[in-house]
């Protein structure tokens, strides 16, 4: 009885992957790929696209970075360019375009936060403790994990001794 309980839910998880996969793939709709979607001043970003078919160079206009170009990626059919977002720009959502010959545009936009340059962390992560506090912060998840342990072996010693199905 326990598995099929656990079957079910994997099924249920799977089905509802399976079926956000498609809203997934379609909402990516412009024809243009940015990476990273979501970066701070000093970063540097990659936008790729397949729209221009069979041509080996397009150009882009990026709010943020200005322009640059697009060239032959790694795979067939994939233009590649990047840019870099200036340290001065502000936070918000800018614009991306890209232009191919003989006439085709596509635009699309990327968020920029204010945030490290680069887009990469510093530091340690703040978990609501004070900045000196490492030793608070060591006894907490040591007292957690010990509380872990000990529930696991409660319950391996709560079992039923009769026959298991």
């Amino acid at each position: 009885m326990r598995y099929t309980r656990v079957g079910a839910g994997i099924g249920l998880v799977v089905g509802a992957l399976a079926l956000s996969v498609p809203a997934a793939a379609a909402a990516d709709g412009s024809g243009i790929q940015i990476r990273p979607g979501k970066a701070s001043p000093g970063s540097t970003i990659t936008v790729s696209t397949t729209a221009c078919g069979k041509e080996t160079y397009g150009k882009g206009e990026a709010e943020a970075g200005g322009a640059f170009h697009l060239f032959k990626g790694d795979r067939a059919g994939v233009l590649t360019g990047q840019f870099k977002i200036p340290e001065e720009t502000s936070p918000g959502v800018h614009g991306v375009t890209v232009k191919c010959p003989p006439r085709i545009k596509i635009t699309d936009t990327h968020l920029i936060t204010a945030g490290t340059p680069g887009g990469a962390p510093s530091g340690p992560v703040d978990a609501g403790f004070g900045a000196g506090d490492k030793s608070t912060q060591l006894a907490l998840g040591g007292v957690l994990i010990a509380g872990a342990a000990a529930g696991g072996v409660l319950r391996m010693r709560r079992r039923p001794g009769g026959v298991r199905t």
